[in-house]
């Protein structure tokens, strides 16, 4: 990890932290913190497109220390990371279905590493794309199926119990909304056909 990368982490995971504790309601403090932290990010390296994975990974990864530090909402934060994301990356001109399946990609991985409640953080951001859907152009229905992929496609990386785990929560309507997995998902373990 460069210092630069541990600096975003490290900020990031600062921000949540106090923004979890001054507040009553944690997605509102959450989305304000990462959109802020991903368009100063940006602003500071100029990376945009594939280059903004790494600094979504590291703001997401910072967010979910923070929340596992305090013993925060998960579902609340994971929520206000994938609408923070999405209005971040409006702001620097690169949101789309990418960048939901990214962050919930990232957020799967996070939430193993520290070992959290990985159905929480999956509904959290599947509701957070919901919410987010409609702010960078697309229906709320694509918006959930895109983080459903990144969830699924995530959780055969990691194995075990966590595809269950995201498939429990997908099963039936998130925010009134039917998800619904587009594409195949795969794991790395699958190998290539």
């Amino acid at each position: 990890m460069t210092e630069e990368q541990g600096g975003l982490i490290g900020g990031v995971k600062d921000g949540i932290v106090q923004a979890i504790r001054g507040v009553g309601e944690i997605t509102d403090a959450v989305v304000d913190t990462v959109a802020g932290s991903l368009v100063n990010a940006v602003k500071k390296t100029g990376e945009v497109g594939g280059a903004l994975t790494g600094t979504i990974s590291d703001i997401v990864r910072g967010a979910i220390q923070g929340t596992a530090e305090i013993g925060g909402d998960l579902a609340g934060v994971t929520k206000g990371v994938m609408i923070g994301i999405l209005k971040g990356t409006k702001e620097v001109g690169s949101a789309g279905l990418d960048t939901i399946t990214t962050t919930s990609e990232e957020i799967v991985k996070s939430t193993v590493s520290i070992g959290g409640d990985l159905g929480a953080a999956a509904k959290g951001a599947v509701e957070g794309a919901i919410e987010g859907a409609g702010s960078i152009g697309v229906s709320a229905e694509d918006a959930a199926s895109a983080a459903a992929t990144g969830l699924l496609k995530a959780a055969g990386d990691v194995g075990g119990t966590a595809v269950e785990q995201v498939q429990n929560v997908l099963t039936g309507t998130i925010s009134g909304v039917k998800v619904v997995v587009k594409e195949p998902f795969k794991s790395e373990s699958d190998g290539a056909e």
